[in-house]
């Protein structure tokens, strides 16, 4: 992907995604029917790299009593100094891995995703890195390994599976040796669906060229 590219992808994102002013509307309707869950912010860090967009994971720390080894994003529960969701997730990202704020370019909010076993209601931030991750530094008691994964790969359908659970879709994204699901898989197919419209404006266009 061209730098032009990448600029015109992140614009588009901007566009889809909710602005961070609106996050308490966004978790009203979901907190109306959950109305006990905790607050929790996570951060999608999309960066380019070899001419892909990368996704970057943690693999959380074997040690941990919830989720341990499990893949999720960088983020954790929203304290009350956060003023917004936004400066939750990149505080949490901060803590976990050592990526710097001043580094992520806030695009948005994806709509927030409750998780049943932990009782979270969790608003996902999307954020573009245009300067590298740059040199992190993980906090061993929570971050086993950092993962750099390309949408492209998370994109194909031959490592997506799905189980229904319920009223509940449950979607599974089979990488190499590693499993991403549960509330971090909603999150990623969620953002895919914004990938693939990108994908297909970007084939709408070829075609009136």
């Amino acid at each position: 992907m061209k730098r032009k590219e990448v600029l015109a992808f992140v614009q588009f994102l901007q566009s889809k995604l909710a602005p961070v002013a609106h996050s308490d509307l966004l978790i009203d309707r979901v907190e109306g029917r959950q109305p006990q869950a905790r607050k929790a912010a996570v951060l999608l860090p999309l960066f380019e790299r070899e001419g892909e967009i990368d996704l970057l994971f943690i693999r959380r720390a074997s040690s941990l009593r919830a989720h341990s080894g499990e893949i999720g994003l960088p983020g954790g529960s929203i304290e009350p100094d956060d003023e917004t969701v936004a400066l939750a997730a990149l505080r949490e990202a901060w803590e976990e891995i050592g990526l710097l704020p001043e580094r992520v370019e806030i695009l948005g909010l994806q709509s927030p995703v409750f998780t049943v076993v932990s009782n979270f209601l969790i608003s996902p931030v999307v954020g573009f890195l245009p300067e590298g991750p740059g040199a992190l530094t993980l906090q061993q008691s929570e971050v086993a390994e950092l993962l750099q994964i390309p949408l492209s790969a998370l994109a194909d359908p031959a490592i997506l599976r799905t189980e229904r659970r319920g009223p509940r879709t449950i979607y599974f994204y089979d990488y190499g040796p590693y499993c991403i699901w549960g509330a971090t898989g909603r999150i990623v197919h969620d953002f895919l669906l914004l990938v693939a419209e990108w994908q297909r404006t970007q084939a709408a266009a070829q075609l009136l060229d």
